[in-house]
């Protein structure tokens, strides 16, 4: 089993171009995230810095993160990787490390469920990714695994979803399928 790299600081630079991009982003998306000031979600980031280093690997690896809500019970903020397509960094993995271990020939390199626990972030579950999708366009030439219920994992499925022909779609593939059109989408809460 592969050691999770432990989380690191992002150095004062890193730190500050990230703040910098997220902020960009967050004033060009304003309907994404409405009622939320970005002030108060600066505050939080910069009171995070294990935080602040796993939305920067969604950064890094293509995810655009950006916040979609707030949770008024706990205070926190909710990201979601809201790039056009599945994240060009997580793409051509399998689900998880049994269904990894499970291929005899043509591994993939990677999982979608080891990925996020590195990077410190979930998987976005199905009713995540339809909230996503109501946000806007996304996926439509690429897929996107959704965190799977225990009872369709132990049958040996995975579920991944996309929109085509103007629908979001949910689907089930084995979990050791892997394709280069398809990755995950990650949540992180701040």
């Amino acid at each position: 089993m592969n050691k999770q790299p432990k989380p690191e600081k992002l150095s004062p630079k890193q730190r500050e171009e990230l703040l910098r991009v997220l902020e960009a982003r967050f004033k060009k998306n304003t309907s994404r995230h409405q009622g939320i000031v970005w002030a108060k979600v600066q505050a939080k980031l910069e009171a995070n810095a294990e935080k602040l280093w796993s939305l920067n690997e969604m950064e890094r690896t293509g995810g655009e993160p950006d916040v979609v809500g707030h949770d008024k019970k706990t205070g926190e903020y909710i990201f979601f990787d809201c790039s056009a397509e599945s994240p060009g960094g997580r793409r051509s993995v399998c689900y998880d490390r049994e269904a990894l271990d499970s291929r005899k020939e043509h591994k993939p390199e990677n999982n979608a469920v080891d990925m996020a626990a590195a990077m410190g972030i979930e998987l976005l579950t199905e009713e995540q990714y339809l909230k996503l999708q109501k946000l806007g366009d996304f996926d439509t030439k690429t897929s996107s695994w959704v965190k799977t219920p225990p009872d369709i994992r132990k049958l040996g499925g995975a579920l991944f979803a996309d929109r085509r022909y103007g629908r979001v779609f949910v689907y089930q593939n084995s979990a050791p399928c892997y394709y280069r059109v398809r990755g995950f989408r990650g949540s992180l809460k701040i």
